[in-house]
C-alpha cells in the first residue's frame, strides 16, 4: 500500500536519523518479546523509540505484531488490514497471510478499509523502525498489523487470551503501539497533583504510576489506574490486550518480566495554556 510519508524526511535522512538514535542506546533486554513504543512524529518521540526497538534480535525474529489503537473510526473490536504489502522509505514489509487467515477464523476481527489504513498513525509510525531494527534479516520475517479498538475488559481478557498462543512463541514479537499522558486543553485532560510541584511533574508522577502498574504485569490494576486517573494514555486497549496475554502465559508457567527503559515529554508544561504528550519505551523479556 501506498503511503504518504511526507512527514519522513528522504530516505537517507530517515536511515541515518534512526541509526543515530539507535546508537546512542544499550541493548540490556534482548530479545525482547513484546515493546511497547511511542507513535508521535519522529522528531518528538524518535530517541523515546529507539530504547525499545534496540532490544528487538533480528536474528531470531520472525513475526512481527503490530499492535496500534485505532484513532479515526469508532471500532469496538479489532481490524485486519485489507493489503499485503505495507510500504516503508527503507523497504517493503509483508503482511503475514498465514496468520491473518488463522485470526480472520476466529470470527473476532473486522477489516479496515482502505481508508482507515492509510490515515492511521499508531501502527504506520512504526514500519520504518521496524524495517530498520530488521534490516539484517529483512527477507526473513512478515509483519501482522492489528488496529485495536476500544475494547471491553472482558473483550481485551479474549483477544489477551488468543494472540497468548502468539506471544509463546521465541521468533514472534508484539510491538504495541501508545504514547502516555496527552496533557492540556486540546486534549481535555487537565490532571494536576500540586504536591508533586510544577504539572510537568504531576504528569511525569502520574505516568511513572501507569508504568510501574504495566510493569507489574497486572491487567485489572491497570484497568482500576485507568478509572481512577483517567490517564490519556491512547494505546491502553493494546497494552490491556498484551496484559492479558502475559497473564494467560504466566498461568502456564512461563516466567516474564517488564521493563521500561525510557520516559520523555515532547515540552514541559508550566501552566495551563501549556499541553504536552508523554512517550515511554519499554520491553518485556522471557526468562
Amino acid at each position: 500500500m501506498g503511503r504518504n510519508w511526507s512527514f519522513y524526511r528522504s530516505r537517507p535522512q530517515l536511515n541515518a536519523q534512526l541509526e543515530g538514535w539507535l546508537s546512542q542506546v544499550q541493548s540490556t533486554k534482548r530479545p525482547a518479546r513484546a515493546i511497547i513504543a511511542p507513535h508521535a512524529g519522529y522528531t518528538y518521540c524518535g530517541s523515546c523509540a529507539a530504547h525499545a526497538y534496540k532490544q528487538v534480535d533480528p536474528s531470531i525474529t520472525r513475526r512481527i505484531f503490530i499492535l496500534g489503537p485505532s484513532h479515526h473510526v469508532p471500532l469496538s473490536r479489532c481490524a485486519l488490514s485489507s493489503v499485503d504489502i505495507y510500504r516503508t522509505p527503507l523497504y517493503d514489509l509483508r503482511i503475514d497471510q498465514k496468520i491473518y487467515g488463522e485470526l480472520w477464523k476466529t470470527g473476532m476481527f473486522e477489516r479496515m478499509s482502505l481508508q482507515t489504513d492509510e490515515d492511521e498513525h499508531s501502527i504506520e509510525m512504526h514500519l520504518p523502525y521496524t524495517a530498520k531494527a530488521m534490516e539484517s534479516h529483512k527477507d526473513e520475517f512478515t509483519i501482522i498489523p492489528v488496529l485495536v479498538g476500544a475494547l471491553s475488559e472482558s473483550k481485551e481478557q479474549e483477544f489477551g487470551k488468543l494472540f497468548s498462543k502468539y506471544l509463546a512463541d521465541p521468533s514472534n514479537l508484539f510491538v504495541v503501539s501508545s504514547d502516555f499522558c496527552h496533557w492540556g486543553q486540546r486534549f481535555r485532560y487537565s490532571y494536576y497533583d500540586e504536591s508533586q510541584g510544577e504539572i510537568y511533574r504531576s504528569i511525569e508522577h502520574l505516568d511513572k504510576m501507569g508504568m510501574s502498574i504495566i510493569e507489574q504485569l497486572d491487567p485489572v490494576s491497570f484497568s482500576n489506574y485507568l478509572k481512577k486517573y483517567h490517564n490519556t494514555i491512547c494505546g491502553r486497549h493494546p497494552i490491556g490486550v498484551l496484559l492479558n496475554a502475559i497473564t494467560e502465559l504466566q498461568k502456564n508457567g512461563m516466567n516474564m518480566s517488564f521493563s521500561f527503559l525510557n520516559y520523555a515529554q515532547s515540552s514541559q508544561c508550566r501552566n495551563w495554556q501549556d499541553s504536552s504528550v508523554s512517550y515511554a519505551a519499554g520491553a518485556l523479556t522471557v526468562h
